[in-house]
């Protein structure tokens, strides 16, 4: 039953050519929480671009798989629209894979509750991002006790 049940809500397991080329990657597209764009808007400024991908509307933004150049084209092209708010990160496995579809798994899949929880921290990231500050990652180091009663000593 449980074979019956999963050829009726997610692909095939058995992957094209294409999603099996290692020569191919699939990136996500996350619209961060003040993204003045919608998913949709997104995946028809990808679809106008003409390049040779495959792209996936989601509920989070947009998955693009394809040639590695290709898809660093898309992402590139696409984060023109809101350069703020578009944030982009690998996804190991391509559009519609069975070891990752929803449907097969018949809840939320591995990963997407930590993608919930890096969301929360988007608004700071785009906020950084449009208000660049400059900072140091050098530690402040403590006075040598000896100089600082010097100092006290000289005033």
């Amino acid at each position: 039953m449980g074979n019956n049940i999963c050829s009726n809500v997610c692909t095939s397991s058995d992957l094209n050519s294409q999603d099996s080329d290692p020569d191919n990657v699939t990136r996500m597209i996350i619209l961060g929480p003040k993204a003045e764009v919608s998913e949709s808007e997104v995946v028809n400024h990808i679809h106008l671009l003409g390049l040779p991908v495959t792209t996936k509307l989601t509920c989070y933004g947009a998955m693009v798989s394809g040639k590695e150049k290709d898809v660093l084209e898309v992402i590139k092209e696409v984060r023109k629209i809101d350069p703020y708010n578009l944030f982009t990160r690998d996804r190991g496995f391509p559009i519609g894979d069975p070891r990752r579809c929803r449907g097969h798994r018949m809840g939320p899949r591995e990963g997407f509750h930590q993608m919930e929880s890096e969301y929360r921290l988007l608004e700071d990231v785009s906020d950084a991002l449009r208000n660049p500050k400059e900072v140091s990652l050098e530690e402040e180091k403590r006075m040598d006790l000896d100089e600082l009663e010097q100092i006290f000593k000289e005033s």
